[in-house]
C-alpha cells in the first residue's frame, strides 16, 4: 500500500525512439540524466518530491487526462509495424490512482484495437510526446 507521499512505479514497453523521447522528457522536466537506470525496477514506489518521479507523474496524468484525444491521434497501424524485438521496457512514476487508471485506459484500447499492450503504449506515448507539450492539461 502506497501512502499520499508516494508514487508507484509501472512500466511500458515502447521502441527505443519512445524510449529516448520519454528519457529527454525526464530529463528536460526533471533533470533525470539516465532514465533507463533513474528508477529501481525492484522497488514498487517512489517518494513524492524525487524529480524524475514528478517529471513522469505529470507525463502520465497528462496521458490519462487526455487519453480519449490521444486514442483518436494514434497511429496504432505504424506501432504495429514495430519489430517486435525492438521494445524495451522503461519504468514511470505516478500517483497510484493514476498509476490505475492507465492501466485501465491501455488495456481497454489493446481490447478495441485487438492488440498487445506494446502496440498500445507505443501509440498512445508516441501520440503525447508529439504533442510538443507532453504535459499539456
Amino acid at each position: 500500500m502506497t501512502g499520499d507521499d508516494r508514487y508507484k512505479l509501472f512500466g511500458v514497453y515502447v521502441p527505443q525512439s519512445i524510449a529516448d523521447s520519454l528519457a529527454e522528457f525526464a530529463y528536460e522536466e526533471g533533470g533525470v540524466v539516465d532514465l533507463e537506470s533513474y528508477f529501481d525496477p525492484d522497488a514498487s514506489t517512489v517518494p513524492v518530491g524525487d524529480p524524475g518521479a514528478d517529471a513522469t507523474d505529470a507525463l502520465v496524468s497528462a496521458v490519462v487526462e487526455n487519453f480519449a484525444a490521444l486514442y483518436d491521434a494514434a497511429d496504432f497501424e505504424a506501432a504495429r509495424r514495430v519489430d517486435p524485438d525492438a521494445f524495451v521496457l522503461v519504468h514511470l512514476a505516478a500517483e497510484p490512482e493514476t498509476v490505475a487508471s492507465a492501466r485501465e485506459r491501455f488495456r481497454a484500447a489493446a481490447t478495441i484495437q485487438e492488440a498487445d499492450l506494446r502496440t498500445v503504449h507505443t501509440a498512445i506515448l508516441a501520440a503525447q510526446l508529439d504533442d510538443g507539450d507532453a504535459t499539456r492539461a
